[in-house]
């Protein structure tokens, strides 16, 4: 009697199809991100190329995949930035915008005052270029948004003795010292009280510190960040408050509060030789 031989196969799992289904789709969307550029001029950006500056450079404080839980976060404050979320502080776009790849370009080369987040001089312009692409990988707001225009900034005003005037007027209507406190040392009623967007205690900047700003030092830096706010920071946009007359001023009479500018200010608030 003849007999046939059956041949059966090891039933494969569900979970086991699933498993490589999603080892698929990690793959996929790893390669997409990695796809991501950046445009800065006639310079374009590549992710792929800079993963491996973001390893060197970066993934101590922003850590591995960009969420702001590096090794050394917890010795740094304030705490570094999460790309995930796509917030960023340094931008020239409105608030609630994702910023254009300059605003990240130019943060990366010029660092943010009174942070752990240092002037990367040694860095090429394309080197900075890659970096911002592959910054870029961490959160979908890059894939899915576009920016909005960046806010306007018009010719400044002069720097006069009636500007400063008016600016510490701004200053005190706009209740600036309820954080920066009256001679902006960053001591304010509130100051206290305030977190970032994680829930961070944040301290308002001191303008006595020095001659920089968060995002800059120019006055058009200054006019820029409070027309824009600072994104994941108590710090609003006052681009729908304040005329740009009025902005102009609040820039002059902030100078006056910094050490750096005193002089050069005195000498606009002294009246003239007769």
């Amino acid at each position: 009697m003849l007999t046939r031989e059956v041949k059966t196969e090891t039933p494969v799992s569900v979970s086991a199809v699933a498993l490589v289904i999603l080892q698929l789709t990690l793959l996929g969307g790893s390669r997409s991100a990695l796809a991501q550029e950046s445009k800065i001029g006639n310079l374009t950006g590549s992710a792929k190329r800079g993963k491996q500056l973001y390893r060197r450079y970066c993934i101590g404080c922003h850590g591995p995949r960009g969420d702001g839980q590096g090794e050394n976060a917890p010795w740094v404050n304030p705490k570094p930035r999460d790309f995930t979320m796509g917030l960023f502080k340094c931008r020239s776009t409105p608030s609630g915008s994702i910023p254009l790849d300059s605003d990240l370009f130019d943060t990366i080369g010029r660092g943010i005052d009174t942070t752990a987040m240092p002037r990367w001089n040694p860095l090429t312009r394309q080197e900075r270029a890659d970096l911002v692409a592959y910054v870029k990988t961490f959160s979908k707001r890059f894939q899915e948004e576009q920016p909005d225009p960046p806010v306007e900034i018009p010719p400044e005003t002069p720097v006069t003795a009636d500007s400063i005037q008016r600016g510490e007027e701004v200053y005190k209507s706009l209740k600036c010292f309820e954080c920066h406190g009256e001679e902006g040392h960053g001591n304010g009623p509130s100051a206290p009280t305030l977190r970032d967007s994680k829930d961070n205690p944040i301290v308002p900047y001191d303008f006595s510190s020095g001659t920089r700003f968060k995002c800059g030092e120019s006055n058009r830096d200054l006019y820029r960040i409070f027309m824009t706010g600072l994104d994941g920071t108590p710090m609003p946009a006052y681009v729908y408050w304040l005329k740009a007359d009025q902005a102009w001023d609040l820039v002059h009479y902030l100078r006056t509060l910094q050490a750096g500018s005193r002089d050069q200010i005195g000498k606009v608030r002294a009246p003239p030789h007769n």
